[in-house]
């Protein structure tokens, strides 16, 4: 009855703190002609209820893709279908076709503040509570603390209920989470194609279930059960794709004209100042100047698909649920670094993965979604929200720090990095001094941040440098993304508790 208690209380808090955020200001707002992405969702509940699902995707005199065209799966576009549904119910004026146009008011705004808030509270908060809950070998205290912790994330309250978007890919990603550690595969795998069917961006997290669901068939065995299993699995994602994209296989140009909506190639290999590899090596190499379109699409294909190669193979050859979430992390961190087409927010594919190991490395957790709130900042002061980032920064910064002595858990043993820091025993001197060090570049990374962060809010930069502090704000997170990344591939590679841990699914 005290845990049902504690998480009852934890729920409000957060649900506290998005409304409260959602009274402030939101992405384009009275910036005509384009606004932001508020308008782009209200405009895409404009098209959905007035065109019929075939134009939904294609240019037309009256859906002009250049004005934020439906660029998501279909799920996104059935969703808005929904959402203008009942806005027609309220106030038709909100979606009438092309005179809605940049349509902005306070009611109208409450409404499109409430759906956001009903998503979460429908999809993405019970994944959470129940995910905490399914936590092994863990005290009342620590699911509890974990579930505070990753509802108060900074970096995704800003985006949905700040900037505006909806957390329904990640909500369903994490239900296929959920469903996987009960070892309801098929369930599990009904959510991410949910997922995947919202947002295209959870192919970052595609790879991770693909190859623990085909280790899982391997160690039962592809003569027997594993080629049962295998096969209802297949079965199961065929059959869910089906369903999502029944209303478009009407005919072919249909299919690929969706599909040009969704990989949009032509757009280059970034845009804006996004904290990866790409964008922060623009700073010293103009790739985009001497590498034509095509040759970076494969360079970035090749480097990514490298990246994430080894954790790929040690999870197919060892599954397991713990290498499973890691191996999440480090999947989409690899794709968000060196993939094509990377956007500020694609950064939130990373962190709420992050997110569910933070009760198994909350040191290291706390810090990355500290970055990765950091490394959205240009974005966010765009926004008009840098009263919303400070609080809730230092706010999660407070409840990790409360929730999980973090400053205690430095050693090599709380970061997983025991093995690791074995095999360099004798070689390292070091390694004995090793917590210090850590909590010293914690120190020295979080007082950068609040530096720069002050920098960008209040200091005007030179006239010949007008992008200097959104560039340093993206090379500096790059620069701890990179570093995340070698730490995670190391957990996962030397981690000897995978190989125990597997033995139980064969």
């Amino acid at each position: 009855m005290e845990k049902w208690s504690l998480m009852t209380i934890t729920v409000l808090l957060a649900l506290t703190v998005r409304w409260t955020v959602s009274l402030g200001s939101y992405s384009g707002a009275g910036k005509p002609p384009m606004y932001g992405d508020y308008e782009a969702q209200r405009h895409w509940q404009e098209v959905t209820y007035n065109l019929p699902i075939r134009q939904w995707y294609f240019n037309t005199s009256d859906n002009n893709l250049l004005y934020w065209g439906l660029d998501y799966p279909p799920l996104t576009a059935y969703h808005s279908f929904v959402c203008a549904y009942i806005a027609k119910l309220i106030n038709p004026d909100w979606i009438a076709l092309h005179t809605s146009r940049g349509y902005e008011s306070q009611p109208h705004k409450l409404f499109m503040r409430t759906t956001v808030f009903v998503a979460d509270l429908l999809v993405y908060i019970p994944a959470v509570i129940l995910y905490c809950f399914s936590l092994k070998e863990t005290s009342t205290k620590k699911k509890v603390s974990s579930a505070l912790c990753i509802l108060l994330y900074p970096g995704l309250i800003l985006i949905d209920h700040g900037h505006f978007q909806y957390p329904l890919s990640l909500g369903f990603a994490l239900w296929g989470v959920l469903y996987l550690s009960y070892d309801w595969d098929l369930l599990g795998s009904v959510a991410f194609c949910l997922a995947l069917n919202y947002k295209q961006m959870e192919l970052y997290h595609s790879l991770p279930f693909f190859c623990y669901l085909l280790g899982k068939c391997f160690k039962k065995g592809l003569k027997g059960k594993g080629l049962v299993l295998l096969t209802k699995i297949a079965g199961t994602v065929v059959v869910s794709f089906a369903v999502c994209w029944l209303p478009f296989c009407t005919d072919m140009e249909q299919i690929m004209q969706v599909l040009r909506r969704l990989f949009p190639i032509d757009r280059g290999l970034f845009e804006d100042k996004v904290a990866n590899i790409w964008c922060s090596l623009s700073v010293l190499i103009k790739i985009k100047n001497i590498v034509s379109p095509q040759t970076q699409l494969k360079l970035s294909f090749a480097i990514t698909f490298l990246s994430l190669l080894p954790t790929c193979i040690k999870l197919t050859v060892q599954p397991s649920l713990r290498g499973f979430k890691f191996a999440l992390v480090s999947c989409a961190l690899s794709f968000f670094l060196f993939s094509f087409q990377v956007h500020e927010k694609s950064i939130l594919l990373v962190s709420v993965p992050v997110c569910l190991i933070i009760n198994e490395i909350p040191f290291m957790a706390t810090w990355f979604l500290l970055v990765s709130t950091f490394s959205m900042l240009p974005l966010l002061l765009k926004d008009g929200l840098l009263l919303a980032y400070t609080v809730t920064m230092l706010a999660f910064l407070s409840v990790c720090v409360a929730s999980f002595s973090i400053f205690e858990k430095t050693s090599a043993e709380d970061l997983q990095l025991k093995p690791f820091s074995l095999s360099l025993k004798g070689y390292v001197s070091w390694v004995k001094s090793f917590p210090k060090i850590v909590r010293s570049l914690f120190l020295l990374s979080v007082t950068l941040m609040g530096i720069l962060s002050l920098m960008s809010a209040a200091v005007h930069p030179p006239q010949r440098l007008p992008d200097l502090f959104p560039v340093s704000v993206s090379v500096i997170s790059c620069l701890h993304f990179l570093l995340f990344l070698v730490y995670f591939n190391v957990v996962i590679l030397w981690d000897s508790k995978n190989t125990r841990s597997q033995k139980k699914i064969s």
